[in-house]
């Protein structure tokens, strides 16, 4: 039976309580969402309903299809809004018509962005939020429980930081261009707001040592990747290439660029009709996409173990240690997400190494079939993760 929802949440619009007639632009829910998961009056979630006008009446004939459902389901992982929302969307009746109803959970890890914008609602209206509400978000968050990527960490300063790169790179690209400009900040307040340090004390966060850390693994001693190339099938063949990158998330997708590219061969492949054309023996995008989900999705706080890269003369092998996590089993790895490192997720979408949540292993799949490669195989165990890529 579906929820009367006029009787629940009540027939005027709230600080926890939004109305949208209808669905024209999913950016305008997207806001509202994301006003909903910061959570400014701190009610602990919110309620967005469309197909009810802002004076409380029904719209008639919305559309309540599964698609239209499914819709607007996924703007939780198309990675626009940052850190990634908890809601649920469902049909329901509203003084008995059909609506939809999209319920908000707050955030543990406040301020969430939408394209780099906060968003809040302190009472029926939702708008940006100024300096003052992000500092509020900001202690809000500290006062709750943090997953491991959001702590501080202990004896790190700013001096352990990349500020050039920050500048430069990721503060560009995790705020928008509107924002950056009316903000007269101090430097620390705006790596505090983007959760690469602790404001109370100082303190790097293992989020700003791996994502701008000037030596990550100094603190985090497995925060480094290990690449070996073997010349044979097996590890008892000669190695051909030996190397440990140990710079931070942004040098580390650089030197894998160049690395990958060095070790990919291409050869020249008949298609049809007297055509040839070259064909790596892997495509780069799933040997990108595989190491980026490592690297986002490793167990940071209680192993030391790297990421390691094992290329064989048949076979591409990547492991990384951290089993299945929240939501996700050894069952259901290739059709659920959950996120050991949430802030680090984020991270990864600002600067363009995720394009959208929840896709890799498809995105991996998707890239080999092209390339006519096999499909990869996975290996997932309690303490660590592997794919298998297999030359094509």
């Amino acid at each position: 039976m579906q929820r009367e929802l006029a009787a629940e949440l009540g027939t005027q619009e709230t600080c926890t309580l939004e109305f949208k007639r209808v669905v024209k632009d999913l950016n305008v829910i997207r806001k509202a969402v994301c006003a909903m998961a910061n959570d400014l009056t701190c009610k602990g979630s919110g309620d967005i309903v469309i197909g009810v006008r802002e004076d409380g009446t029904v719209e008639p004939a919305l559309d309540t299809s599964d698609k239209a459902l499914l819709n607007l389901a996924n703007l939780r992982d198309d990675g626009k809004i940052l850190d990634r929302p908890s809601f649920t969307v469902e049909r329901a009746r509203f003084n008995g018509e059909p609506v939809i109803h999209i319920h908000v959970e707050a955030s543990p890890a406040p301020p969430v962005r939408l394209d780099g914008v906060a968003w809040v609602r302190p009472g029926p209206t939702t708008r940006r939020a100024t300096a003052d509400d992000e500092r509020v978000l900001a202690e809000r968050r500290r006062c709750k429980s943090l997953p491991f990527d959001s702590h501080p960490w202990p004896g790190s300063t700013t001096a352990d930081l990349d500020l050039r790169l920050f500048r430069n790179t990721y503060l560009p690209n995790a705020v928008s261009e509107e924002v950056l400009e009316e903000n007269h900040r101090p430097e620390e307040q705006q790596l505090a707001s983007l959760r690469l340090l602790d404001p109370d004390s100082g303190q790097a966060t293992v989020l700003g040592l791996l994502l701008i850390g000037l030596d990550p693994s100094a603190s985090l001693p497995g925060a480094y990747t290990q690449f070996v190339r073997y010349e044979g099938d097996h590890m008892d063949s000669v190695v051909v290439d030996d190397q440990e990158l140990r710079a931070n998330v942004v040098g580390t997708a650089q030197q894998l660029n160049a690395l990958l590219r060095g070790h990919i061969h291409t050869r020249l492949m008949e298609v049809g009709g007297f055509r040839e054309e070259t064909r790596p023996d892997y495509p780069l995008a799933a040997l990108r996409e595989a190491i980026m989900n490592a690297i986002m999705h490793r167990n940071y706080e209680s192993s030391n173990a790297p990421i390691r890269i094992l290329w064989f003369a048949d076979r591409v092998e990547i492991s990384n240690p951290g089993g299945p996590y929240g939501a996700v089993r050894q069952d259901n790895y290739d059709r659920m997400n959950d996120y050991r490192n949430p802030s680090l997720a984020g991270a990864l979408k600002n600067l363009g190494y995720v394009n959208r949540f929840g896709r890799g292993i498809s995105r991996i799949r998707e890239a080999l079939a092209r390339n006519g490669n096999p499909p990869p195989e996975f290996e997932v165990e309690d303490s660590h993760w592997a794919v298998v890529l297999r030359r094509g």
